[in-house]
């Protein structure tokens, strides 16, 4: 088996609607799906830049490629991979993401995803 790849990735969240989109809390610690064409395997890290909003602040922390949905992902989800949030910046974030979706009543609304 060989070793892990690295790789950097980045991502900016416009809105409430992307950022549930995206956002993968049914993950321990949290994670964000990214769409890309870049090819990753399972098990990967990387280094992500992420962007909230209107929110200055640049979070930059490492995770795991643990949601890789191909360019034939049936229910025309979008191409991209799920990133699981890794050390105490990604429970930071994590939290930082619950708080901005507290209360968003667009659950109805598809993911890319489950």
């Amino acid at each position: 088996m060989s070793a892990p790849r690295q790789g950097v990735i980045s991502l900016a969240i416009k809105d409430k609607a992307m950022l549930h989109a995206n956002y993968m809390p049914f993950l321990r610690g949290g994670g964000i799906f990214i769409p890309t064409e870049k090819s990753f395997e399972l098990g990967d890290e990387v280094f992500l830049l992420l962007t909230l909003m209107e929110d200055p602040e640049r979070f930059a922390i490492t995770g795991k490629v643990v949601w890789i949905n191909h360019r034939t992902t049936p229910g025309g989800r979008q191409m991209g991979v799920g990133i699981q949030f890794g050390g105490a910046e990604g429970a930071s974030l994590q939290k930082k993401i619950d708080a901005l979706l507290a209360g968003y009543t667009r659950a109805e609304q598809s993911t890319n995803t489950m």
